[in-house]
């Protein structure tokens, strides 16, 4: 089992730039069709300031820490026995292209099912943008296989 002590274990927050090309790129990716993700005046007619940032693309800026999988050496974790337990989002307020976006990340949780066979670690990242808005929480559960 992973050693409980890294409940509350807080991991340095890095900041990303929300860019309209790569926003433009992912609505596509998803297959986005609402043109206030990827058409500039049509975010703006919508009354937003500027593109509207998908809902999940936060993840996906979240990874772009330096060394996004560090943390999982730090815990003596084997990337090799890691699977994608869940990830669940909670927004407070939209973000926009343009925003500069800080990403806070903590352990919240480890537990074990399966008598060990299984240890989970749950973690919360909470955004915040330029003006230190609140943005939204992105809840994480990695499992790692034992044995």
């Amino acid at each position: 089992m992973i050693d409980k002590k890294h409940i509350g274990k807080t991991f340095p927050p890095h900041t990303v730039e929300v860019e309209k090309g790569r926003l433009r790129f992912f609505a596509k990716a998803i297959g986005e069709t609402n043109p206030v993700y990827f058409d500039e005046i049509s975010a703006q007619a919508a009354g937003y300031p500027s593109l509207l940032v998908p809902l999940t693309f936060l993840f996906s800026l979240d990874l772009e820490r330096p060394n996004p999988f560090q943390w999982l050496s730090e815990l003596n974790l084997s990337l090799g026995r890691i699977l994608h337990g869940s990830q669940s989002f909670c927004y407070h307020t939209p973000s926009y292209a343009g925003d500069v976006l800080t990403f806070s990340t903590q352990i919240t949780d480890i537990y074990d099912k399966k008598n060990g066979a299984l240890d989970f670690i749950v973690t919360k990242t909470v955004v915040s943008n330029q003006a230190g808005v609140h943005i939204a929480d992105l809840n994480n559960v990695i499992v790692q296989r034992n044995g």
